[in-house]
């Protein structure tokens, strides 16, 4: 695009977007010419003063550059209709170092201007109104005073609006909502969006791209208050430019480390690079003084242009590998910012070719509102990368949710099959162990008496009392295989009731003490067999070896033990031999409950204890 036709572009723009209420109200004068005279005397100065034209807006350091900068006074005339019924005022868009504002040699202004005290540079546009009784119908006269700017700097005076109030009101607000509540806003902002986003970064180091944006961000909010904050002290003013200066390059420096690192680009060394650069401008401004700021301006302000650029390099090359629609976003509003930054800088330092001069005129800064562009793709495109995070994070659990609902299924089949099994085990011990009983038991006494039987070695009585003792057998072992809701307690009663006769027919008196809670008698089948046939072989000594008059069976607790004793009244020798196969069995079946068996002589007769823990026997 050629020069002509952009400058036709931005004029229309600027025509369309700030002097649009012109065209609906004929009666605004804007002064596109007026009157100066540089001196400092404090009232305005007498017509017959060596009064220069000057074309507006007047920027000494390009009508006058090599003039002294001073006081001025700028001379407006206008005309004031006849009859005039709205209130009038004057609209001047900038008057950075304030100033006053008379009307026909009466002051009607006052704009707080710099002083011993506080460092003023106002950003915000001014509209002074102006008293009907000072206006004149025809010919009038608007003179504003501006003071002498501070070193390093000059005047630059706008073109001025003089016309109906409320006409000029709404260019007033628009300009005020631009230059002084959106930099409010954005400060505010960036500050709380800086706080959240540092918050995630702080509980989650490994992110560091949500660090470089939060940092980006307050950098960006401070430098914005240099838009809201307008009045400073001058004890605070050094240290003021400097935060400004500082915030100004981090930010460009941290916003190019994470759009390189959002392309996928990390170079150690180039981010030491920008960090030094970016340290070097405050440490120039701190070593020089005020001094120092011109160069810091002009230079080091200049410096962070190409390096604002890498970020578009870096983002473009981003968007030709990606080629997606998110991936344009932060090449296009970084052109545009660095564009913005460009235009600003130029206008700045009166580099502005003639297609820049009709924006210059209103002197917005364009960067201020670029980088809240970029700001905000940047956000869309790190908030974008979370969502995708989350919806990530949200897959992985579902997956592993379904992974683990059939790892669940398979453990409970797995946990189905191998209870299964352990029924099948349980069903195959136990019917070995009733198989062994069945051997040990009954099946040895029918083959002993079978054996005697075919070698005529049992009478009549003698087999009856074999046949006896194996029905005794078979109902001990019926009794412990019996359903579960015979406790021990009673398999315990039926076992000492076949006895009790028994006892009684051979001249011993049988007594039986039970002392434990029923809720402590729920003894397994197996552990209930060997406790019987450890009684069972304790009475048949009794029976066979004491010679007692007298036996007593107790079943007690003794601590968390279960303990089972059968005592006699006879000679001393109830088990004969410690030593022989029926203590030997009894141990043993109280080693495989876990306990022991314990062989006492008494005074008279010998007792037999044996000791298994509760929790063995249980059933």
């Amino acid at each position: 695009m050629n020069a002509p036709v952009l400058r036709r572009a931005l004029s229309l723009l600027v025509l369309i977007a700030l002097l649009w209420p012109l065209a609906a109200a004929a009666q605004v004068h804007e002064a596109l010419r007026a009157q100066m005279l540089a001196t400092s005397a404090p009232q305005p100065p007498g017509a017959g003063s060596a009064w220069e034209t000057v074309t507006l807006p007047d920027l000494w350091p390009r009508s006058r550059p090599r003039a002294e900068p001073s006081a001025a006074w700028y001379r407006i005339r206008f005309d004031y209709p006849h009859r005039q019924s709205q209130p009038w005022s004057a609209y001047l868009p900038y008057l950075y170092d304030g100033g006053e504002v008379w009307v026909n040699g009466a002051l009607v202004a006052r704009i707080t201007e710099s002083s011993d005290d506080v460092r003023v540079r106002w950003i915000r546009p001014h509209l002074v109104q102006l008293p009907p009784a000072l206006l004149a119908t025809g010919a009038n006269e608007l003179l504003v005073r501006v003071p002498a700017p501070r070193a390093g700097a000059a005047i630059r005076f706008p073109r001025v609006l003089v016309g109906p109030a409320e006409d000029l009101r709404r260019m007033h607000d628009r300009r005020f909502f631009w230059t002084t509540t959106a930099p409010q806003i954005t400060s505010a902002v960036c500050l709380l969006v800086a706080l959240c986003v540092l918050f995630i970064w702080w509980r989650r180091r490994g992110e560091v791209m949500y660090g470089l944006f939060g940092i980006a961000v307050a950098l960006w909010g401070v430098r914005t208050l240099n838009f809201v904050i307008e009045v400073v002290p001058w004890s605070v003013w050094p240290a003021w430019r400097l935060v400004f200066h500082t915030a100004t390059g981090g930010f460009i420096v941290v916003m190019t480390m994470l759009a390189w690192r959002m392309a996928g680009i990390r170079q150690p060394w180039f981010e030491r690079a920008l960090v030094a650069y970016w340290l070097a401008g405050p440490a120039w401004l701190l070593a020089q003084g005020a001094a120092g700021e011109p160069f810091v301006n002009r230079f080091w302000v200049g410096g962070l242009l190409p390096i604002g650029a890498t970020i578009i390099a870096v983002s473009v090359w981003s968007l030709v590998r990606r080629r997606t629609l998110e991936a344009a976003a932060l090449p296009v509003t970084m052109a545009i910012a660095t564009l913005a930054g460009m235009i600003d800088y130029v206008v700045a330092w009166k580099l502005d070719p003639p297609f820049l001069h009709a924006w210059a005129i209103h002197r917005v800064n364009l960067l201020h509102f670029g980088a809240d562009l970029v700001l905000v793709a940047m956000g869309g495109l790190l908030t974008a990368r979370f969502v995708r995070t989350l919806r990530s994070l949200e897959l992985m659990n579902l997956t592993l949710e379904s992974r683990v609902a059939d790892r669940e299924k398979a453990l409970v089949a797995n946990h189905a099959r191998v209870a299964a099994l352990e029924r099948e085990q349980a069903a195959s011990q136990e019917r070995q162990r009733i198989m062994r009983e069945i051997h040990d038991g009954m099946g040895s006494q029918l083959f002993v008496a079978l054996s005697r039987v075919e070698r005529g070695g049992m009478d009549a009585r003698e087999t009856a009392d074999a046949l006896r003792g194996c029905i005794a057998e078979m109902r001990m072992a019926l009794d412990t295989l019996t359903p579960q809701e015979l406790d021990f307690r009673s398999t315990l009663g039926n076992f000492l009731f076949r006895w009790r006769n028994q006892l009684v027919a051979c001249g011993i008196r049988p007594r039986w003490e039970i002392a434990v809670p029923d809720e402590d008698l729920q003894v397994s089948p197996h552990a209930a067999l060997q406790l019987l046939r450890v009684a069972q072989e304790a009475l048949t000594n009794v029976v066979k070896h004491a010679h007692a008059s007298a036996v007593d069976v107790r079943l007690r607790l003794a601590g968390t033990e279960l303990e089972l004793e059968v005592r006699d009244n006879g000679v001393g020798a109830a088990c004969g031999d410690t030593s022989g196969h029926g203590v030997g069995n009894m141990r043993v079946r109280a080693e495989q409950l876990g306990g022991q068996l314990d062989v006492q002589g008494a005074d008279p007769g010998t007792r037999v204890t044996v000791h298994v823990p509760l929790a063995a026997v249980r059933a």
